[in-house]
């Protein structure tokens, strides 16, 4: 046995050993390439090589005359964004590779951000499954899509962690907690660049925005942000440096300041953390115009701004060409050094190798692929999979889910039949065309039974007009109606008073979250809501079937409401997957990744917090000279993990291997899990941990591992979790990571509020 064990062991071994010379021997090969490259080129074109203008006005076939052109002939261009189709790329990529001097290749970017033509639940939804699989393959599927249509670079993933679901681009990342972010941060990483960048399936992945973007003041896009160095290490760090470990290519810096510099021009930030510390060696791109934007800021000119990103760490200015215009100058007046400008241009030209276009800048250019591997039935099929996995039932009084497939059901709200906002925020290369609306969907699920859909609008999104035209850009208009709000209500009252059952879908739109759409008030719209409860005085069972880009304040709704279902923005075939659950062909598994708040005087809210001196006392709702609120419990609605099923599950009490640990030991918390309901279902088993006492004040629990299991009804599994010192390691005040000695809680269970306990003594 122990030959056996030896000679894996080695096999291993070699294996690593071989894999380790491989990489070594191909950066040897990339070094010796680019040297000898870059002593071909003049400063202006190294200077090039850090422009990223954006794609502009260019036309398939009209490339050499566009007013890109020019600058890419002259090594003035080191790669674009957003162009969508093989034809356009490959007339730029021309350009580039057959009438510049050096005939470098260009990169091109695209915001990729939760699938391509075929489009996934938005990023907060995705976050939902609480599935890494499924959310790898996510990524995997819109790297195949985007790269069969000339895409090799995508501005993804967002893992900014956020609290405040006032800011709109909360809809882009994976909630509020650090560990579940660098999971899913690593699963996309993977997803996206596979094993092999050089591969013409894999991009290359960029991880935004760094840093803190999610904790902007007041929820207001773009705003400061200002917290400790030690919560910025222990909360919201973790997921970036996870997708760095995973090996992402690049990074994208953020537009807010941190410690007083932006983080554009932060070189503690740039260099200091995330290249020295956590050694990161890709390349570092600005966001959209974020150097220009640093003038506003208040620390600078556009030369001043420009050298300052340059010498922070910047290596590629998105847009705004401040480096382009200003370098030379700041050159010569010693402002910037000749090693930076060859840093920054070493890193572009290293990523452009790593994708294999120095082989084959063409690579990316096949119209056959463009033709068969975009949008098709195997991807929508898994597209429509992922989001049912996604949504969460927050509620389902008296079972009324899910719905028979008999009888009328009169389906009701702005949302019902719209399915140019299915796919929700930042779906760039979409096509609206192919999505499908609730409606459709549930037609055609039901196509082979006997039900009657009876549809009527209900209400417009708002009752203003104007808010409502800002909630519908970029080709996702609510198509509003003329027709007086009380006459709709009537017709939607009439149609449910026809029907067993009504379906309310309504929520926001799909651009009232996403990037500069924060908002103050997180209800749903004061329309909807006279319309919903219009709905409810009929006496029929009402399913709110809730579109949303962020947690919103539902307390009213989930005190009367019988059912809600969660449903985000599921994406192209959201129709279907939302059908899909409401009929009970799929039960619901997903689990929040955000606490939703009573309302948004709570804000932020989440559940790994602190405890102040004087924490109000455990099942009491206010207390005098405690820390709590006059009008309202400390309780969210819904608290994060929580989602339930249509079945039901039990959890028994843990059991811990020992009550006493020492040193790198090894501590095992098991639970026992029976599905005690009639269907068959998924559920995500959390594991918590609480250090009791610390040298520096701890969270009340903190997610350190989680299992999604399927159990046949009446079926039980035992579910275990493995726990050593590295689980229990935080940021201390001396920022060091390290673990502390002492009493721990053990927590397991379906959501951060209903768990069972344990407690162990740990010691070094």
């Amino acid at each position: 046995m122990k030959r056996v064990v030896s000679i894996v062991l080695f096999a291993v071994l070699l294996v690593s050993f071989n894999q380790l010379k491989a990489q070594q021997t191909n950066e040897a090969k990339m070094k010796t390439f680019i040297d000898a490259l870059m002593k071909k080129m003049t400063l202006e074109e190294k200077i090039g090589q850090l422009n990223l203008p954006g794609s502009g006005d260019i036309v398939t076939g009209q490339a050499q005359s566009s007013d890109i052109a020019k600058k890419i002939k002259e090594g003035k261009v080191g790669g674009l964004f957003n162009i969508k189709s093989v034809a356009k790329i490959r007339d730029v990529q021309k350009v580039a590779v057959e009438q510049s001097r050096l005939k470098i290749p260009l990169i091109f970017g695209m915001d990729v951000i939760h699938g391509y033509e075929t489009v996934f639940p938005i990023p907060l939804g995705l976050s939902c499954s609480w599935d890494m699989k499924l959310i790898e393959n996510s990524a995997r599927i819109a790297a195949v899509e985007a790269s069969a249509d000339g895409i090799n670079w995508t501005f993804s993933p967002m893992v900014d962690i956020a609290r405040d679901p006032r800011w709109g681009r909360i809809a882009e990342g994976s909630g509020e907690d650090a560990y579940l972010g660098s999971q899913i941060a690593k699963a996309m990483v993977r997803g996206y660049q596979g094993t092999d960048l050089t591969k013409n399936n894999t991009i290359m992945s960029c991880v935004k925005h760094y840093a803190l973007y999610g904790a902007a003041e007041a929820g207001r896009d773009y705003g400061t942000t200002d917290m400790s160095h030690q919560r910025m290490y222990n909360e919201y760090f973790p997921p970036y440096k996870a997708a760095v470990d995973a090996g992402a290519g690049s990074v994208m810096a953020s537009f807010n300041e941190i410690d007083g510099v932006p983080a554009t021009a932060n070189k503690w930030l740039l260099t200091d953390v995330l290249r020295k510390q956590w050694g990161f060696k890709g390349f570092l791109v600005t966001d959209y115009t974020g150097i220009n934007e640093m003038i506003d800021h208040g620390i600078g000119d556009l030369q001043t701004v420009s050298a300052r990103a340059l010498m922070a760490g910047i290596d590629m200015d998105m847009v705004g060409e401040g480096i382009l215009l200003t370098t030379q100058k700041s050159l010569k007046e010693g402002k910037v050094t000749l090693a930076q400008i060859d840093a920054a241009c070493r890193r572009i030209l290293e990523a452009k190798y790593k994708l294999g276009l120095f082989d084959d800048p063409y690579k990316y250019c096949d119209e056959n692929r463009a033709k068969t591997e975009v949008f098709t039935a195997e991807h929508r099929q898994v597209a429509r999979s992922t989001a049912a996995q996604s949504f969460v039932l927050l509620k389902n009084q008296n079972n009324v889910l899910p719905l028979k497939k008999s009888g009328t059901i009169a389906l009701i709200g702005p949302l019902a039949d719209n399915k140019e906002n299915m796919p929700g925020t930042w779906s760039v290369a979409a096509n609206f065309d192919k999505a499908t609306s609730l409606f459709t969907g549930m037609q055609e699920v039901l196509q082979r039974n006997n039900v009657k859909i009876i549809y009527s609008k209900g209400s417009n999104l708002d009752y203003d007009a104007a808010f409502e035209e800002r909630a519908g850009m970029f080709g996702k208009s609510l198509h509003r109606d003329s027709i007086p709000t009380d006459v709709m209500i009537g017709q939607a009252v009439a149609a449910a008073n026809e029907a067993d059952v009504v379906v309310a879908a309504l929520g926001e739109s799909a651009e009232m979250s996403g990037e500069s759409s924060s908002r103050s008030n997180i209800e749903i719209p004061t329309i909807q809501q006279d319309l919903l409860k219009a709905l409810l005085k009929t006496g029929k069972p009402v399913v709110l079937v809730l579109f949303t880009g962020r947690p919103l304040a539902l307390k009213w709704e989930s005190d009367n409401v019988p059912a809600i279902l969660n449903v985000w923005f599921g994406g192209s075939e959201a129709g279907y997957a939302i059908a899909d659950v409401l009929f009970g062909n799929v039960n619901p598994s997903g689990k929040l990744s955000t606490t939703f708040p009573q309302n948004v005087g709570q804000v932020p809210i989440f559940y790994n917090h602190k405890n102040t001196g004087r924490p109000l006392e455990e099942g009491k709702w206010f207390s005098k000279f405690r820390s709590n609120y006059l009008d309202v419990s400390n309780d969210p609605v819904y608290p994060f993990g929580f989602g339930l099923s249509y079945t039901s599950f039990a959890y028994s009490d843990i059991k811990l291997s020992s009550a006493s640990l020492k040193g790198k030991q090894t501590l095992t918390a098991s639970v026992t899990v029976t599905n005690t309901g009639k269907y068959d279902g998924k559920e995500v088993v959390q594991l918590y941990i609480r250090d009791v006492v610390g040298s520096v004040t701890r969270p009340v629990k903190e997610l350190k591992g989680f299992q999604k299991i399927e159990l046949k009804a009446g079926e039980s599994k035992t579910v275990s979790f493995s726990i050593t010192p590295e689980d229990l390691k935080f940021y201390n005040y001396d920022l060091k990571f390290d673990w502390e000695a002492g009493d721990f809680e053990i927590m397991i269970g379906g959501n951060s509020r209903d768990v069972k306990k344990g407690k162990v003594n740990w010691i070094k």
